[in-house]
Parts: C-alpha cells; structure tokens; sequence
C-alpha cells in the first residue's frame, strides 16, 4: 500500500492542461511539476532580469557557440515525471528548434536558477531543483542565491544528486566546469540585491 503523500499531486496530464491555462489567463505566473508536486513562480523582479542578461551576455562573449535561453521549458526525468522552466538554460544553439514547449534536456549544458524573494524559495531552488536536474543529468546547476549573496556551483550528477558544490559569496570568482567551461567574476551580482 502506497502512502498518500508518496503520490503525485496530479498527473502529467493535468499539469500541462493547467499550464497551458494558466500561460492564456494567469499573467505573470509560469507553473512547474516537480517530483509529483505542483510549483509557481512569480513574475521576477527587474534585479532578477538584470541577473540573467548579465549571464546571457557573459556567454555570449566566452561560448558564442552556445545560447542562454530564458525560461525554456524542460522535460525533467526525476523519480516522477516533471516539468520545470529554468530562469537560464545553457545548449547549443540551435538545440531547441522544433522542439514542443516542453523540451527534451538532452543537449542541455546548464540550468540556472535565480532566486526570487517568495516562500518558495528554499524547497524549491536550494532543495528540489538540485535533485531534480541532477537526476536528469544535465552536468552543471547553477544557483545564484539572491537571499544569501552566494553563488553555488553543482556539478558531477550521478544520477541522485550532484557529487560536487562549490559555494561562493559574492564578490568571489567562480570556476563553471566542463561542459561549460566559464569563470565567473561575481562582483557585479553585488549590484542586484535588496
């Protein structure tokens, strides 16, 4: 006998109906399906969006070859199916052309997350995502924790967890590892916190 809270929330099916409700009437929310269990994001705030051009910008310049999508959906194969939009996806362009809303993760290098100043927060980026993305394998999570002032580079997934974090303040460089190859000067993070 299964426990009730071993059960999803909803099923898959449900999730996107409810997605594609919410993207037509719901301005400013995007809804995600970790782990079994329905998510909300906030509209982000304009440090939130100065965050991710800054990220984007900083890419462009070092990986050319490589695009920083805003807020792609993503396929996640944790223990339950899922759906996530990451604040920044890092692949090759190119990657998600012809790709339904719902991407596979595949080519994905990358996600970030920023974190936003709501009551989800902590379970959502700090807790679930990590397990999540790494359970889907994409090889870098980067975390860039507004709360904390500190960067959290994850990496190495096994297939549970990433083997590997390397937590930074900011003001701190930050070494980004293969597959993406990227050193972080986080100084200018300074500038986006309340």
């Amino acid at each position: 006998m299964t426990a009730l809270a071993d059960r999803p929330h909803m099923q898959l099916s449900e999730f996107e109906e409810l997605a594609r409700l919410a993207a037509r009437t719901a301005e400013g929310l995007s809804l995600e399906f970790i782990d079994g269990r329905l998510g909300i994001k906030a509209v982000p705030d304009g440090d939130h969006d100065e965050i991710v051009m800054w990220l984007q910008h900083l890419c462009m310049q070092h990986r050319p070859e490589l695009g920083l999508y805003a807020e792609r959906g993503l396929v996640i194969r944790a223990y339950r199916e899922g759906r996530a939009r990451p604040d920044g996806t890092l692949a090759p362009r190119g990657s998600f052309s012809g790709q339904p809303e719902w991407a596979d993760p595949e080519p994905v290098l990358m996600a970030v997350e920023v974190t936003s100043y709501d009551r989800d927060t902590d379970r959502r980026d700090r807790q679930e995502k990590p397990q999540a993305y790494a359970a889907t394998g994409i090889p870098v999570y980067l975390l860039i924790d507004r709360d904390t002032c500190e960067v959290t580079v994850f990496s190495k997934p096994d297939g549970d967890h990433y083997d590997q974090a390397v937590t930074v303040r900011f003001g701190t460089p930050v070494e980004i590892p293969a597959p993406v190859g990227l050193k972080l000067d986080t100084e200018p993070l300074k500038d986006w916190v309340n």
